[in-house]
């Protein structure tokens, strides 16, 4: 195992508390939890942080990890084994549920060996949820807190949690094609929202495996201590009260990254912003918006796992150059299965993004939505990504591929009203409809929405919201655990 660490910025003191924190080794959740181990050694919390040898490198090649260890005296990386050789990590797409009993099988032992050897003592371990009962034993045997951290939204866990009921009502299973429009009648908290083609996409036929380890994950966190979830009250609160009644200390500290941000640029050392992607980022694209007009820029951007079939992508790429709206597309290089240097890109297409588009490996997202050129946002709905533009009030147009991303795009456009579901569709006719519903016919409208629910989003991270007081009392709840354990 290797380890960084180093003196930096002043913070204050953390009661003699040494938290250890494991995220899924994914990017979306190994970026979530890296922005709460951030917000803790703020707090003059040490902090074990573990990631996976695949995830070092990239950090140590696309990511500022180094500046990060070197700024945080509190702050340490120990680098676990995956099981995965090089080149053969499943990566993305569905093959990730290969990744959950490799990393728990080969991590228990270096669990084991951090909690017990760690100096300082460990007086809290924060896991990510999905590993259920990975430390449940050793926090017990240790006399530790054990919190879980899920890194998808409160409704997504939320159904999850209630399939047991669904399928005990005769809600569940899913009965093919022709049942995917039949509405949910008994969840509570969600009566009458969610169609069959909104629940997780585990819920779907043949599916069943994954679905019955996601329900399993979900119920294992009754066991934890706490749990944490990144979202806020405003936006989930409904179901966040029905989560409490099973759930008896629950903190919502979302939107992550806009409390990190607010706590940074409240803070007199000016702690500068470090960039955690496990992409190679391209800031190319920042000059492109520079030079567009205000809001006239659609930004796509499928995330860092989903896996796009040629056919699908020409369809949308089809659709955005026949939208005639300008568009900044993040096209990683996987994201097609099996590309090869024989794929050909029809004139029509490439003379329209020549003209009006500009596509890049991977984007400083956070930057690139906050940009005055953008007008719209097509996402598969990832949740991080989900809050990224809810902060940034930029309305959406979801294409959500797995897990909770069908849950999510139900609430963009239903519940929240900040934009359009075309789930379960990939047509270049749809594409450019919905492209100029978002960015002309119906732009007011979403746009008026979605700046509301960003004026919801900074108030809850604000000294008098709920998610600024929430990571209060979280902070809290550790420093008093550390105080306990030492």
């Amino acid at each position: 195992m290797a380890e960084e660490g180093a003196g930096g910025v002043g913070v204050g003191r953390g009661g003699g508390a040494h938290v250890v924190i494991f995220p899924l080794p994914l990017p979306a959740h190994v970026g979530s939890m890296l922005k709460l181990a951030e917000l803790l050694v703020l707090e003059g919390i040490h902090v074990t942080f573990l990631i996976t040898e695949s995830n070092h490198k990239r950090l140590l090649r696309f990511g500022d990890i180094e500046s990060l260890s070197a700024c945080y005296p509190t702050f340490h990386l120990k680098v676990i084994s995956d099981g995965y050789h090089e080149g053969d990590h499943p990566g993305s797409g569905d093959r990730v549920g290969e990744v959950i009993p490799s990393i728990t099988r080969h991590a228990k032992p270096f669990l084991l060996e951090i909690l017990v050897s760690a100096i300082p003592k460990v007086t809290c371990i924060i896991q990510d949820g999905i590993f259920g009962e990975l430390s449940t034993a050793f926090a017990a045997q240790l006399r530790i807190p054990l919190i879980h951290f899920r890194t998808i939204s409160a409704c997504c866990f939320w159904a999850y949690f209630c399939v047991p009921d669904l399928l005990h009502s005769k809600q569940l299973p899913i009965r093919g094609d022709d049942d995917m429009d039949r509405m949910i009648s008994n969840m509570p908290g969600m009566e009458n929202l969610l169609r069959c083609r909104d629940l997780p996409s585990f819920c779907r036929p043949g599916k069943e495996n994954f679905l019955n380890w996601a329900v399993s994950r979900t119920r294992q966190s009754r066991e934890a201590d706490v749990l944490i979830l990144n979202t806020s009250e405003d936006l989930e609160g409904p179901v966040l009260s029905q989560i409490r009644l099973h759930f008896p200390k629950v903190y919502t500290i979302g939107p992550l990254h806009h409390l990190l941000n607010l706590r940074k640029a409240s803070d007199h050392h000016h702690i500068p912003k470090f960039r955690n992607s496990l992409f190679q980022v391209d800031k190319s694209c920042m000059a492109w918006l520079d030079a567009q007009p205000q809001g006239s820029v659609i930004y796509v951007s499928f995330g860092s796992s989903t896996i796009v079939k040629r056919q699908d992508l020409m369809e949308i790429w089809h659709g955005l150059v026949n939208s005639n709206k300008r568009f900044l597309w993040v096209m990683r290089p996987d994201i097609i299965p099996g590309k090869g240097n024989h794929d050909r890109i029809p004139v029509e297409v490439e003379e329209g993004t020549r003209e009006r588009g500009f596509i890049v490996g991977w984007a400083p997202q956070e930057e690139v939505l906050a940009h005055k050129a953008i007008g719209g946002f097509m996402t598969h709905s990832g949740w991080n990504s989900t809050l990224d533009s809810v902060v940034a009030g930029v309305p959406m147009i979801c294409w959500p591929y797995f897990a909770d991303q069908q849950i999510n795009s139900r609430f963009v456009a239903e519940v929240w009203k900040l934009g359009l579901d075309m789930k379960d569709e990939c047509d270049r006719q749809v594409v450019e409809n919905m492209v100029n519903d978002l960015m002309v016919h119906r732009k007011e409208e979403f746009l008026r929405s979605a700046q509301q629910m960003a004026m919801l989003a900074h108030k809850s991270i604000s000294p008098s919201g709920s998610s600024y007081h929430s990571l209060q009392d979280f902070i809290r709840y550790i420093k008093c655990a550390g105080q306990e354990n030492n």
